[in-house]
């Protein structure tokens, strides 16, 4: 699905990328994404701050996490991108300071799947860190938990249409009238995100060469 084209925008002065849940920097869409800033910024010979810090699994210190590397880049003027959990705190953040956002196959109501998850040990395997999930973990999304997003026009949704984990029809209704793109055959994984980085860049206002290299 395809809503009208973004129209022109000043582009903006940094990025910010939010890595999913038990994840890391060190994931393939946080490295594409990070690479591809230091690209454009080179291309176009302008500085383009990106950061794609490490996210604690606890949702409150994940949020707070957030909330400081935007604070380091600048409230006004960043693009916001968040992949699974991270998009639901790039919702948070977009909501809270106005800003424009990208979401690839974001948690929309993720408290709903702390009871799947509950007593369970998991390994962060970037790290190694160990950690089990408890009640703490349905409190704190609870408490973030938004109840609809203001300003439509300020998302730009990239969804796979046989996400595994999360259902899309989910975020296309709770972000009705944002723009969005729906990949068919699509997982949650997004594997295909280089193929997005122009419209997802756009969304930003930044402008994509063709061909384009990262490397």
């Amino acid at each position: 699905m395809l809503a009208e084209p973004t129209p022109a925008v000043q582009p903006v002065r940094a990025l910010l990328y939010l890595h999913g849940f038990n994840s890391s920097s060190a994931s393939p869409k946080a490295r594409l994404v990070k690479a591809a800033c230091e690209a454009l910024a080179r291309h176009h010979e302008r500085p383009f701050a990106c950061l794609t810090p490490d996210l604690s699994h606890r949702p409150d210190l994940a949020l707070a996490q957030a909330e400081s590397a935007l604070e380091v880049l600048g409230r006004e003027n960043t693009l916001v991108v968040g992949s699974s959990m991270g998009g639901f705190l790039a919702t948070l953040l977009a909501e809270r300071h106005g800003l424009r956002a990208v979401l690839i196959n974001p948690a929309v109501r993720p408290a709903r799947f702390v009871a799947d998850y509950l007593g369970q040990t998991l390994v962060n395997e970037a790290s190694g860190e160990r950690f089990t999930i408890d009640n703490s973990y349905f409190d704190q999304l609870t408490s973030q938990q938004w109840d609809r997003i203001v300003q439509p026009s300020r998302y730009l949704l990239l969804l796979g249409s046989d996400d595994e984990t999360l259902d899309c029809r989910d975020a296309v209704r709770a972000y009705a009238g944002s723009r969005t793109l729906i990949h068919p055959g699509g997982d949650h994984g997004f594997e295909v995100l280089q193929d997005y980085l122009p419209v997802l860049f756009a969304h930003g206002g930044w402008q994509v060469p063709t061909p384009f290299s990262i490397s």
